[in-house]
């Protein structure tokens, strides 16, 4: 039974300035879960460290607090507004599809019957993207993992994260979901960068080709994209535009440009905010014709029980590890959000 929502005042006045009228109400969400990494030494990668005889004494009981702590923090991602979790949440930074079932069979999130999408990617740690979905909200018809081709200086292949792409139906209408873990800043931003734009171009590519079976493609990519909105990956490579009345029939939208300028971040470093975690779509999902699924607003999720509350990081996400020490959080990144509003039909 899908989730419908009567926005009386806040929806049907603000924006409308007429009488009250009921919406499907759907939360789209990204979380970089943080090294979900389960107990067992894989062999075919560099998962040592997350072993009970690792670095980090990655024990079953580390494993099962964080497995609480994340499925806590995703049942409430919008559930202020919802009432209820995400109906599609994207994941990174996920060892394998055992990690993920055990979350989603959490009992945080087992009543929510979410179905999982997942492949396993040729990155060095191990790690992957994911692509959670509540069946009752969503209907996925198409799903691929688009491998990322990165070589260093010396010509060697640098492994690293898929972009997964799920298409399927909400709400009776056609809808594609990209999910990303770019490169990361490791050995400096700008020296980096070229990994990062190299991802951008393969987005870019998957939403062309998208688009050339259909122009009116509605999409969503999200991801930890390791650059802030204003970068160049985002601006130069993708040309996402930050201000609604910048869009054409071909623009990105990122609602998160304008919170970045706001100083709104996602994770901290050496005192300094970072916005890294994006949710961005094509130009038809802004729309006033409400009777189309369309984007309402956007958000980073940080309530202070996942912040840390004193000390030299105050305010910072409350990590599992901090300076090598175990301190039970969450993770290093706050999760984003966006929702979207279906007007309907009486």
């Amino acid at each position: 039974m899908r989730l419908l929502i009567c926005l009386l005042v806040l929806i049907s006045t603000s924006l409308y300035g007429q009488k009250s009228k009921t919406y499907t109400l759907r939360t789209i969400a990204f979380y970089n879960c943080e090294n979900l990494f389960d107990t067992v030494n894989d062999s075919l990668t560099f998962d040592d460290d997350r072993t009970p005889k690792g670095r980090y004494h990655w024990t079953e009981e580390r494993y099962h607090q964080k497995v609480e702590n994340l499925s806590n923090v995703i049942s409430k991602i919008g559930e202020d507004i919802s009432k209820t979790s995400p109906d599609i949440v994207g994941l990174c930074e996920v060892e394998n599809l055992d990690v993920i079932e055990d979350l989603v069979q959490h009992p945080n999130l087992r009543e929510k019957d979410y179905g999982i999408i997942h492949f396993d990617s040729p990155d060095a740690r191990g790690i992957d993207v994911a692509l959670l979905y509540k069946k009752a909200s969503f209907i996925p018809s198409s799903f691929k993992s688009h491998r990322l081709l990165l070589f260093d200086e010396m010509s060697e292949r640098k492994y690293t994260r898929d972009q997964l792409v799920v298409g399927g139906t909400m709400d009776r209408e056609n809808i594609y979901f990209i999910v990303n873990h770019w490169p990361s800043r490791r050995g400096g931003a700008a020296k980096s960068s070229p990994l990062r734009v190299r991802a951008a171009l393969l987005n870019k590519r998957i939403i062309d080709s998208i688009q050339e079976l259909d122009l009116d493609a509605k999409i969503i990519a999200m991801g930890d994209l390791n650059d802030d909105p204003i970068d160049n990956s985002l601006k130069k490579i993708l040309k996402t535009k930050g201000k609604k009345r910048q869009l054409d029939s071909v623009s990105l939208y990122n609602p998160m440009e304008a919170m970045f300028k706001k100083g709104v971040g996602s994770l901290a470093y050496r005192d300094k905010w970072n916005l890294f975690d994006q949710i961005f779509m094509t130009s038809n999902l802004v729309t006033e014709d409400r009777t189309m699924l369309s984007f309402w607003k956007a958000g980073i999720f940080a309530p202070a029980f996942i912040r840390t509350d004193k000390g030299r990081f105050k305010g910072y996400p409350l990590r599992t590890y901090s300076g090598g020490s175990y301190t039970a959080g969450y993770s290093d990144h706050f999760p984003a959000y966006v929702f979207l509003l279906k007007e309907v039909k009486e």
